[in-house]
Formats: C-alpha cells, sequence, structure tokens
C-alpha cells in the first residue's frame, strides 16, 4: 500500500510538471499585436490598388511593418514552442528523477520488505534483548584491550606480589582494597572490579554507598560501557537502599537506553539532568540524556546550570568554615531570592533543595520542596525532578 500511493503521488506531481510542457504550441500570431500588423500589411496591398502608394513604397512599408512584427514575435514565447520530441523527453525525465528521488528516500529512512513493527512488538525485542545480553565475563573479553600503564619496572613488580599474595588472604581487607587500587591505577578495570566485589563481600551489610558505586563503575568500564546482568544487580541493590542514588539512576537507565528502551532510561535521568546534579554520574547523565530523548521521540532541552551545584561546595571545603559558609550562603540566598522574585523552572527549585540540603538546612529544604510542589502541582515530570531533590536532601514526605 506504501508504494501504491508513493507511485501515484509521484505519477500526479510528474502530470503537474509535465502538462505546460506537453501542451501544444500556441500561435505567436495570436497575439494582438501580432494581429495589428497583419492589418497594416493588408492595408498596404489595399494603398496601392487605389494607388495611394507607389511600388518602392509600399515595399520599405512592408519592410518596416515586418521588422516590428518579428521583434513582437521575439519578445513573446509562449509555453510549448519547443519541439513535441524535446518535451516529451524532458516530461519523462522529471518522472523518474521523482520516483527515483521517492525510492531513494525511503531506502534510508524506512525498512523495504520489512513489515510494520507494532509498539508492543517492539518493546517484546527491547525485553528479549534485555534478557539475553552477555554476562560479564563475555562482555570483558568482547571490550577492547587497553594500552598497558607507563608504569616503573620494580613498580609492576610490586604488584604481580600483591596479586600473588592477596588472594592467599581471603579475609584481608586492607589487601584486597590495596589490590583494587591498583589494578585501578593501572587499567585494569576487569580485575579491579573482582577485587572491589570482595571487599564488597567483606564489609557485609554495612558495606558504605561509595564501595557499591566503585564496584559497578570498575564492572561497566571493564564491559566497555555496556552495563551486564551482574552490574544490574549491583545497581538495583543500590537503588533498593536509596531510590534517590544518582549512580543506580544513571546505570538503570543505561540498560534500558543500550536495549531499545530510551524513553524508560528517560525517566530515569531525566529527574537528574533537570535537577543539575553535577556529580560524576550526573555528567554522564547530561552527556547521555539528549541522545536518549531523540531516540524516544521526546523533545528534550538539557537545562543549563544556575546556582551553587555539587563542585562548586567541594570547592569551598578548603576554606575556612567562615568564608565556606558565607560563600555558600550568598549562592543559596540569591537563588532563592531570585525564585522568590522571579520563579523559575524545576530544575532551580530543585537545586535550591539540594543545597540546603548539603548544608545542613534541612528546616529550609523541606520549606522549599513544599512551596514547589504547590508551584508545579500537576506537572508530573516537574514534581519528579523535585521530590528526586527532596529525596537527596532527606525532606521527602
Amino acid at each position: 500500500m506504501f508504494w501504491i500511493i508513493c507511485i501515484v503521488m509521484a505519477l500526479g506531481l510528474a502530470s503537474l510538471l509535465a502538462a505546460p510542457l506537453l501542451r501544444p504550441a500556441v500561435a505567436r500570431d495570436d497575439h494582438p499585436q501580432v494581429a495589428i500588423y497583419k492589418g497594416q500589411l493588408e492595408e498596404v496591398d489595399r494603398d496601392i490598388t487605389r494607388g495611394v502608394l507607389n511600388a518602392d513604397e509600399a515595399e520599405r512599408a512592408r519592410a518596416e511593418i515586418a521588422r516590428r512584427r518579428l521583434a513582437v514575435s521575439r519578445t513573446h514565447q509562449d509555453t510549448g514552442t519547443a519541439p513535441r520530441s524535446a518535451n516529451i523527453t524532458v516530461a519523462g525525465v522529471v518522472g523518474v528523477m521523482l520516483l527515483g528521488a521517492g525510492s531513494y528516500t525511503y531506502l534510508q529512512l524506512g525498512a523495504p520488505g520489512d513489515p510494520d513493527q507494532p509498539l508492543a512488538a517492539r518493546h517484546a525485542e527491547a525485553e528479549v534483548m534485555r534478557d539475553t545480553r552477555p554476562d560479564q565475563a563475555a562482555l570483558e573479553a568482547a571490550a577492547p584491550t587497553l594500552p598497558p600503564v607507563d608504569a616503573p619496572t620494580d613498580y609492576l613488580e610490586q604488584i604481580n606480589q600483591l596479586r600473588t599474595m592477596v588472594p592467599t588472604r581471603p579475609d584481608d581487607l586492607q589487601g584486597w582494597t590495596l589490590l583494587t587500587f591498583h589494578e585501578t591505577r593501572l587499567g585494569n578495570y576487569g580485575a579491579a572490579a573482582r577485587a572491589q566485589a570482595r571487599v564488597v563481600a567483606l564489609k557485609g551489610d554495612d558495606v558504605p554507598m561509595e564501595d557499591l558505586e566503585r564496584e559497578i563503575d570498575l564492572m561497566v568500564a571493564a564491559a566497555n560501557g555496556i552495563v551486564s546482568p551482574e552490574a544490574e544487580t549491583v545497581a538495583r541493590a543500590i537503588l533498593t537502599r536509596d531510590e534517590a542514588n544518582v549512580a543506580g539512576r544513571y546505570y538503570i537507565g543505561a540498560i534500558y537506553d543500550q536495549t531499545g528502551r530510551s524513553d524508560i532510561a528517560l525517566r530515569f535521568w531525566r529527574p537528574i539532568a533537570d535537577s543539575g546534579d553535577t556529580s560524576f554520574h550526573g555528567e554522564l547523565i547530561r552527556s547521555q540524556i539528549a541522545g536518549a530523548a531523540a531516540r524516544a521521540g521526546v523533545e528534550y532541552e538539557l537545562p543549563d546550570l544556575r546556582g551553587p551545584g555539587a563542585a562548586d561546595i567541594a570547592a569551598a571545603e578548603d576554606m575556612t568554615e567562615e568564608d565556606r559558609t558565607a560563600m555558600i550562603g550568598g549562592m543559596v540566598a540569591q537563588l532563592a531570592g531570585r525564585l522568590a522574585a522571579e520563579g523559575g523552572p524545576a530544575a532551580d527549585w530543585a537545586r535550591l533543595i539540594s543545597a540546603y540540603g548539603v548544608l545542613g538546612q534541612t528546616e529550609e529544604a523541606r520549606t522549599v520542596y513544599t512551596e514547589a510542589q504547590t508551584a508545579f502541582a500537576g506537572d508530573n515530570i516537574a514534581l519528579q525532578t523535585i521530590e528526586t531533590a527532596a529525596q537527596s536532601a532527606g525532606v521527602a514526605e
């Protein structure tokens, strides 16, 4: 049916373009001025008959009239004056070009020979892709080999000794921590991830969140950016403990983005991007969300970062307590004043909530959170952005 519609439309357009070329030529003698000159020539003949003009005068009159008639004929060219065979050739070329252009466009944008793919079928295909993706070992084996790190020979010898010694002491937390550090430093991310997994196991239920984040970072780095089923287990463990965790939301979103469900990835990523989070995983989200939105068919524009972010607050940590408090307080007060006076997007409200949370001003964060909920009532995406910030600040209801 698609091809039939294309062919009919192309032929219709070609007919409109070719019709003037195929129309019979209009005789130039039909032009009003040409008809006047024809009458003047007839009048010259009548003047000769009446004896008003002699032969020489009549010849000069005919020559002048003929010159004027020729000039009019040259300036008035009607459509369709070319030879009919040439017009037919041009019309055929136009039709072929239209059909060729249509076919090329479909070949580039469509999938000739493939049936329509309903949304449910595409979702089912994405689920199969997600369920059958390679495991961590297969992904590491397929990853490109990184160039060796230039390190002193004596350092490499010490690391080889560490690699030999640590496995013989399975409960040596310090040894496994050191091995993780040095394997990471050398770019051996697979080995580092396995050492870090041992660190996590030794710390048990009280393992800090940063250790889980380090483990999944190393696993994904070793797999060349692909989130394996084993890495997904770590990501979901992180979100079980803290559903607002940026690293966990990034990696779960990445799984869906890598398996044909960028629309779901957007649900995990957008609140983080809109909140202006500038952490490592927040920046990963900001760098990838535009592509995910395009693949999901969603118009999305990454908001500009405004107000104090994590990097600003971290930069102030080396200051004295008084200077640090003054700098951050001034930035927060400036953002709060602007929002109170002018309002702003949900991303700015979320940044203000997060900033108050980092400063430990939970009452201020809770007040802004309540005001933002009222300001964006009915806007589910904005409310999700604000909710994520409130969870990170510890003031979510």
